[in-house]
């Protein structure tokens, strides 16, 4: 079975991606939405028509009325490509309130060509105006944005050089805290790395054994996640120090 892209929701929200689809041959058409719970919606959709084990109600957006629009009428163009797993730059300009990310290992891209050239005695310098550009976008449109690292003591290379790098996170709006490892034994920290978005959306990122980032992502909704989420950072964010006087060690 071969599907044709028509469309999905130009504003993105949240880590949602409402889209419409067509079947090649049967011209049958797919729509991917938010599934809908309101028992009083659905008791109003099953007055009219009784909804069966095996189905369910999505939502979508009436925003997308040109799109469905184009899927009924076959006019939209083939070979159209969607946007692809949402990003965590795109739940960033989606966020309304905040976003934070916690961080939790020593090394995370030993390959890295910045992070060789400070290795060898270099400025280890590169172009992050792609990133700090995200955050200055954010934090003007009122979004808080918070970043909390729990690193082992010595310091690893790679934190050494995260640290100094760190100077234009600051300068752009985002607010970025250190806490030693011995500090939190007690915090019972998630297994991998996760960011947060409004307080309701997490994303949990992994990492290879060397740290490079996998580019794997497991996003969830799912209240007492996000709830155990909101505490563990909160509770690193409190015993954490500010970067301007944290001194790694």
């Amino acid at each position: 079975m071969a599907l044709n892209f028509v469309g999905m929701d130009p504003n993105l929200p949240d880590d949602k991606c409402p889209a419409v689809y067509v079947e090649q041959e049967t011209g049958d058409f797919y729509f991917q939405g938010k599934i809908v719970r309101d028992p009083v919606i659905l008791a109003e959709i099953a007055r009219h028509s009784p909804i069966a084990a095996d189905e369910m109600v999505v939502r979508l957006p009436a925003r997308m009325e040109p799109i469905i629009a184009e899927a009924a009428a076959g006019t939209y163009e083939a070979g159209r490509i969607g946007h692809g797993p949402v990003s965590v730059k795109d739940m960033i300009r989606g966020a309304r309130h905040s976003a934070v990310h916690l961080e939790t290992r020593d090394t995370y891209d030993p390959a890295h060509l910045a992070f060789q050239d400070f290795l060898g005695g270099g400025a280890g310098r590169y172009d992050r105006s792609s990133w700090t550009e995200t955050v200055q976008s954010a934090v003007e449109r009122g979004v808080r944005m918070r970043r909390a690292r729990v690193v082992s003591e010595p310091v690893s290379d790679y934190i050494r050089w995260e640290h100094m790098l760190t100077d234009e996170n600051v300068k752009a709006g985002e607010e970025v805290r250190w806490l030693p490892r011995r500090q939190a034994f007690d915090l019972m920290l998630p297994g991998t790395d996760f960011w947060m978005f409004d307080g309701r959306v997490v994303c949990f990122n992994f990492n290879a054994g060397e740290g490079a980032d996998t580019g794997e992502e497991e996003f969830t909704t799912e209240p007492d996640v996000v709830t155990r989420c909101i505490a563990m950072f909160e509770q690193v964010w409190e015993r954490a120090t500010p970067r301007d006087r944290y001194q790694p060690k």
